[in-house]
């Protein structure tokens, strides 16, 4: 048998057992698939890492991410708090680390306990979910459902997501309900969505400042429901604040916009994720970044 060392680490917070968990093995040479996905389902988090050689040799490592179920392409906390670690063990070079995985090439930037990664994909946005639909899976009326800058729309900047802005009220009242969204994905299925995933990003404005004044940010509140992946909700998703701050500056003509976005509030795991989305040449890239604290170590043989 072989030993593997892992860590677990609370992201977007600077507090312990606040933030989103995740566990990093930060050598996994010699796991299988199989051995990932079983170790992730038994971690039970919402994501775990496995860190392996990078394909070039120019990049600090290929990061494989799991959730409870399946691999992801691309996710946000898991690169933030593997940032975190390997940097923690040297390997930043500058300050700077660059992970291939299956979504494209994510750059990373860690100033102390601060890391902000950069999505792999410009912004792309598919197939409206419909109102009433999304509605009723996580159990608020259609009108609550706030349509006047965007519909519920299918977005990705690397990891697709449902993003839906709602009313205050109803965001703090939204629970998910397992059989109504296993209904959903039988009237719902956009390409590359898959049975097993549903992912509803709903937020709502907390307090704004005024946009068009530089160095002002907005303030948002979020949460995230993924039952049919295993997560009935997640406390901090920076694959899905992503390209909510991408599809939120594509609703204006400024260059550039930051958000201040507040998640995990009802779970009792406040975090905070500090989004930017900025307008170049291949279309609108975001990126997110936060804090994060160590909190468990240890080691498994297979």
């Amino acid at each position: 048998m072989k030993t593997y060392e892992f860590v677990t680490v609370d992201v977007f917070t600077d507090r312990r057992f606040g933030g989103n968990p995740l566990a990093v093995f930060p050598d996994a040479r010699g796991l299988s698939d199989a051995d990932m996905q079983s170790l992730a389902a038994e971690f039970n988090l919402s994501e775990t890492t496995f860190v392996l050689s990078p394909d070039d040799p120019a990049n600090t490592a290929r990061v494989r991410i799991f959730n409870r179920t399946a691999e992801m392409p691309f996710a946000g906390h898991p690169n933030v708090g593997t940032g975190w670690v390997l940097a923690g063990r040297g390997r930043a070079k500058d300050g700077m680390l660059r992970f291939e995985e299956i979504a494209g090439l994510v750059e990373v930037k860690v100033d102390g306990d601060a890391v902000t990664i950069a999505a792999p994909q410009p912004l792309s946005l598919d197939a409206e979910m419909p109102v009433d639909l999304l509605a009723d899976c996580v159990g608020i009326a259609p009108g609550e459902v706030v349509v006047t800058s965007h519909r519920p729309v299918l977005t990705s900047v690397g990891n697709s997501f449902i993003v839906a802005e709602v009313t205050g009220e109803a965001l703090t009242r939204a629970v998910p309900d397992i059989a109504r969204f296993r209904h959903a994905v039988t009237q719902y299925t956009p390409p590359g969505m898959g049975p097993k995933r549903l992912p509803l990003y709903l937020y709502a404005h907390d307090l704004c400042t005024d946009a068009g004044r530089s160095g002002d940010r907005v303030r948002l509140r979020a949460r995230m429901f993924s039952p049919l992946s295993g997560t009935v909700e997640d406390a901090a998703t920076g694959s899905a604040a992503t390209p909510l701050a991408a599809l939120l500056l594509s609703l204006t003509t400024d260059q550039e916009r930051h958000y201040d976005i507040v998640q995990g509030v009802e779970m009792g795991r406040p975090s905070l994720l500090l989004a930017s989305a900025r307008r170049t040449a291949d279309g609108i890239r975001a990126s997110v970044g936060g804090g994060c604290v160590p909190v468990l170590r240890g080691e498994i043989s297979l």
